[in-house]
């Protein structure tokens, strides 16, 4: 039996923001406690977020929030402005909810401004918020739950995994993997000529486990991603040629381009 599935990177931000209706907030911070790692999350992404502001000077964010008030009122259908977020604009809930989306860009000179032209001295630019990369995730089951690894645990032969995935927006993807015998194994999609269609956002595992055998040396998983459907051939072949060779372990995949590959090791 494995446990309930983990709280996603989004919905842990919103927790943190406390960017959800209360009942909806209440029972997401119930669920987040019963899940092993559920509070240190939270609390690591405070820190980090807390961590963030004292890089960043409150004016410098109250100038980057109203400017991206000004762009929003300048387009057709921009939604309407929250009374909360106005009214707080410069106070310090703001500043944090905003670190968890600017990031500073210190060789920036300007942030163009598309309502009043270049915003002069900014140093800051909008960036995707935490948890918008795509990344792997192998969750190891034991017992009556399961172990999230970390990359570059170590496993064993008969160790059952389960795959899960963090798309970040992509909408396609291929998730494989080689090891240290050379073999390549792909996860999903199970068949077809196409990468399999992804869940856009949170977390998701794939529907089935998956065995180690007594390969040496590792055991390592890629995930390909892309922004519109393509081939998955050329991934296994990227995949064989690469477990073939020397860089097996460490090297990246030689793919196409307009895909991006993330990988997780673990140690055999």
């Amino acid at each position: 039996m494995t446990s309930p599935q983990r709280t996603p990177d989004w919905l842990l931000e919103r927790i943190a923001l406390g960017e959800l209706p209360p009942e909806e907030l209440a029972a997401a911070r119930a669920r987040l406690e019963q899940e092993s790692d559920g509070p240190a999350r939270l609390a690591a992404l405070k820190a980090d977020s807390a961590a963030t502001l004292e890089r960043l000077p409150p004016s410098q964010v109250t100038h980057e929030v109203e400017a991206r008030l000004r762009r929003a009122s300048v387009k057709k259908e921009a939604p309407a402005r929250s009374p909360w977020f106005t009214s707080a604009l410069g106070l310090v809930p703001v500043l944090a909810a905003l670190a968890l989306f600017v990031v500073v860009q210190p060789d920036s000179a300007t942030l163009e401004d598309p309502g009043t032209g270049p915003v002069a001295g900014l140093g800051t630019e909008p960036t995707r918020s935490k948890g918008l990369t795509p990344k792997l995730e192998v969750h190891r089951q034991q017992g009556r739950g399961d172990e999230v690894l970390a990359d570059g645990a170590t496993a064993a032969a008969g160790d059952v995994v389960q795959l899960a995935y963090v798309a970040a927006g992509r909408t396609h993807g291929v998730i494989l993997s080689v090891d240290g015998r050379g073999s390549v194994t792909l996860h999903t999609p199970e068949q077809g000529v196409e990468a399999a269609a992804l869940a856009p956002s949170g977390t998701h595992r794939l529907a089935g486990a998956y065995e180690l055998d007594d390969a040496p040396g590792f055991e390592r998983f890629f995930f390909i991603t892309a922004e519109q459907p393509f081939e998955v051939e050329p991934i296994v072949e990227a995949a064989r040629k690469l477990a073939a060779s020397p860089d097996a372990h460490t090297g990246a995949l030689s793919l196409p381009e307009g895909l991006t590959q993330v990988s997780f090791t673990l140690q055999k």
